[in-house]
């Protein structure tokens, strides 16, 4: 009975998304392995599922593991102008502290640190660990795409308009992701990851002044009895933006959520080929399977950070 609740509860923590949603981050993951080159895209096609269904994990532990959170996202506002001038940890680190640094999130920092860290799983030939970092690196990448990962105002909660997050990042691609363009072109060499993860970022965060006047200005001109309708997920109603006031704003950004997607999808590709490349280029056809051993401390470990959340002891 403990088993079969623990299990509901793992559902119902599974389903409940965060950034960009569980679907956009499965799809993107999934899209960037068609970016990679034969060498590779064989090693990665053949573990698909496995990138597509962990590319989440990073967000089921965000509120179990301490540090985890800052990982996600860049308050920009709380850094100040000099936050561009600081690409490199140590850096960051020596001008405003580890305390201030985890405040305030770190995404582009760490997307640099799994670059390091996938690149030595590479040189290991080290199947777990390139799987798990692989759908890791995924997250993070398209979080610091995301122009509401880049702001404290990263839930509309300092103007007035709560729930723009989940609205941008996982309404509008859940309704409209099937029209978008995802050709993005092969992988390529990024010479300097730092220099590419912050302009990532920067490039995210220049969208923010549209996102939010666009939504300001739809909302005074359909009204709040337009804005939002009430909808079936799965068998419960939820209130959600309606597809009049979905479809409207989608049109007003004129592609940005696309972008958006395209930007992560490209960016992912080609950090998992720089890691390649600097590790030498291993025949990762030559990979041993994961073992056993390695999918049961996976599940082990999964189930260690839902414990966490919930508050469960290891032994109930």
């Amino acid at each position: 009975m403990k088993r079969f609740s623990f299990l509901i509860l793992y559902l119902l923590v599974s389903l409940n998304g965060f950034s960009w949603g569980f679907y956009a981050h499965q799809r993107i993951n999934r899209l960037a392995i068609f970016t990679l080159p034969p060498e590779m895209a064989r090693f990665y096609k053949k573990h698909l599922v496995y990138l597509m269904e962990n590319s989440v994990n990073p967000d089921k532990r965000r509120y179990a593991v301490v540090g985890e959170a800052a990982r996600h996202y860049l308050d920009v506002e709380a850094y100040g102008d000099s936050v561009w001038a600081k690409p490199y940890w140590k850096d960051a680190v020596n001008f405003w502290g580890e305390d201030t640094l985890n405040a305030h999130g770190i995404v582009p920092w760490h997307i640099q640190r799994m670059k390091y860290q996938l690149t030595e799983a590479f040189r290991e030939h080290n199947t777990a660990r390139i799987l798990k970092l692989s759908a890791e690196m995924g997250h993070y990448i398209a979080d610091g795409n995301v122009p509401l990962h880049t702001t404290k105002n990263y839930n509309g909660q300092l103007t007035g308009q709560e729930g723009i997050h989940a609205f941008w990042e996982s309404r509008l691609p859940e309704l409209y992701a099937e029209k978008y363009d995802f050709f993005v072109g092969p992988a390529h060499y990024v010479h300097s990851p730092a220099q590419r993860a912050w302009t990532a970022v920067k490039n995210a965060h220049h969208c923010l002044d549209s996102l939010f006047l666009l939504e300001t200005q739809l909302t005074k001109e359909l009204g709040v009895s337009r804005k939002y309708s009430i909808e079936e997920r799965g068998t419960t109603p939820q209130k959600t933006y309606s597809r009049d006031f979905s479809e409207r704003y989608h049109q007003a950004l004129n592609h940005q959520v696309e972008k958006q997607m395209r930007a992560s999808i490209k960016m992912i590709g080609d950090f998992w080929y720089t890691c390649w490349i600097d590790a030498g280029q291993p025949d990762l056809n030559t990979l041993q399977e994961l073992s056993e051993q390695d999918k049961k401390s996976e599940d082990q470990e999964k189930r260690s950070w839902l414990q966490r959340l919930l508050g469960i002891r290891p032994e109930d």
